[in-house]
């Protein structure tokens, strides 16, 4: 009898590590997000598997599976793998932090994988000739073989996500929970949009130009906002920002000591309490599908 591998996929969330039969055949969307549901009931007590949770990895990149549309492109991208191999499932509840130290975090979830050490030039063997590996030629031949090949599609996914891709992370201001916030420090202050807060109360419902008005930023006072686990107070502006609801500039940055990798766009930490956010990378498009630089 041939030995047929039964078809399983890997799921790794920020504190554990598991795996489940899946099938593209069989599966759908639907099915895929009520197994991880039953698999998860206990470590999120209950809480629905749906969009926004789940992620994979494919090609040295994590790319989120919300929709029908990205469930497409995942099974396509199945038949192009070796026998064996399956993409990995990274699994999170958007609206939750991630775990910080001391508390356990799963090395395999990809927030948490270690980076890969710099390459180190190699030293002279010590019966090797000294003259030899210190003439120029040598030098250079040494550089070019340290030097570690970057894939080309990795290269140009950086560049197009640090040219039109912007942060966003989970959080809350004032009494309105759940709200994702544009996270650029190339913002001085803090903001909320006018659609925002006529929809949850932070100005007056009959405002009118020249009270609330549009020729200037108004000042709307001090306000709790919390991200992860810790809520700090912040002077909050009232702007025509027509993208995200809130933004958080730098004196939110300054004020969380907020940290980020230049090389990974997702990787943020807020240097105050050590917690690391959940990030989500958005791209956004005009009605034409042209995308939308956010200065």
């Amino acid at each position: 009898m041939a030995n047929q591998q039964l078809p399983i996929l890997e799921v790794h969330t920020p504190s554990s590590s598991f795996a489940i039969v899946y099938s593209n055949s069989e599966d759908s969307l639907e099915t895929l997000y009520d197994k991880l549901t039953r698999k998860l009931y206990n470590e999120y007590h209950g809480q629905i598997v749906g969009p926004g949770w789940v992620r994979y990895s494919w090609n040295d990149s994590i790319w989120n599976l919300d929709d029908e549309s990205d469930y497409t492109i995942f099974v396509w991208r199945q038949k192009s793998v070796e026998a064996g191999q399956r993409p990995v499932l990274h699994v999170h509840d958007p609206h939750q932090p991630l775990p910080s130290a001391p508390a356990y975090q799963n090395p395999a979830y990809y927030k948490f994988k270690p980076k890969p050490l710099p390459a180190t030039p190699p030293h002279a063997s010590p019966g090797g000739s000294q003259k030899s590996y210190r003439s120029g030629k040598s030098r250079k031949t040494t550089r070019s073989d340290t030097k570690v090949a970057i894939p080309d599609h990795r290269k140009q996914f950086e560049e197009f996500h640090s040219q039109n891709g912007v942060r966003t992370i989970m959080g809350s201001i004032g009494p309105v929970q759940n709200v994702r916030m544009l996270l650029k420090n190339g913002y001085r202050h803090v903001y909320i949009s006018r659609k925002f807060a006529l929809r949850h109360g932070f100005i007056p419902g009959d405002a009118a130009p020249g009270h609330y008005g549009y020729s200037g930023l108004v000042n709307l006072g001090q306000w709790p906002i919390k991200v992860g686990r810790t809520k700090t107070m912040h002077t909050v502006f009232l702007s025509e920002e027509a993208h995200f609801d809130v933004v958080l500039g730098r004196t939110f940055w300054e004020t969380r000591q907020i940290k980020v990798d230049p090389l990974d766009l997702t990787d943020v930490v807020c240097g105050d309490t050590g917690e690391k956010i959940d990030c989500e990378l958005v791209i956004l498009k005009d009605g034409k599908g042209q995308i939308v630089t956010v200065t």
